[in-house]
């Protein structure tokens, strides 16, 4: 892969990480700063189902985040954009579609494939 490719994927990696910590620190401030006290029992189940929602939400782009720092490790050591299936390259619209992507879309194809036969 050529050089300023790299680049453009380190720097969007970083500013996807920058903006999915910023998420995160806005919502812990937001829970922590919260201490409503509803009467109404359906209000708080309410508003309890809405925090559950935006965990959910956290959880998923908590786990994006650990696929980003990997991805950027994988920049470091020279890996990025190479298929951990085949070995093959992975292309640049695969890689702009899906960063943090290990494998090729022929690999995955096959992996999913795999999974729905199995039933998973």
């Amino acid at each position: 892969m050529k050089k300023k490719d790299l680049k453009f994927f380190e720097d969007l990696l970083h500013e996807q990480l920058r903006e999915l910590l910023h998420q995160a620190d806005n919502t812990v401030s937001g829970m922590t700063e919260q201490k409503e006290n509803f009467p109404d029992p359906t209000d708080r189940a309410s508003l309890e189902s809405d925090r559950n929602f935006l965990l959910r939400i956290r959880d998923r782009e908590h786990k994006l985040i650990k696929k980003i720092k990997k991805a950027l490790e994988r920049i470091d050591n020279g890996t990025f954009g190479i298929c951990e299936s085949c070995g093959e390259e992975i292309s640049i619209e695969r890689l702009k579609a899906r960063p943090v992507t290990t494998q090729c879309i022929e690999c995955k194809t096959k992996e999913e494939a795999f999974e729905k036969a199995l039933g998973l």
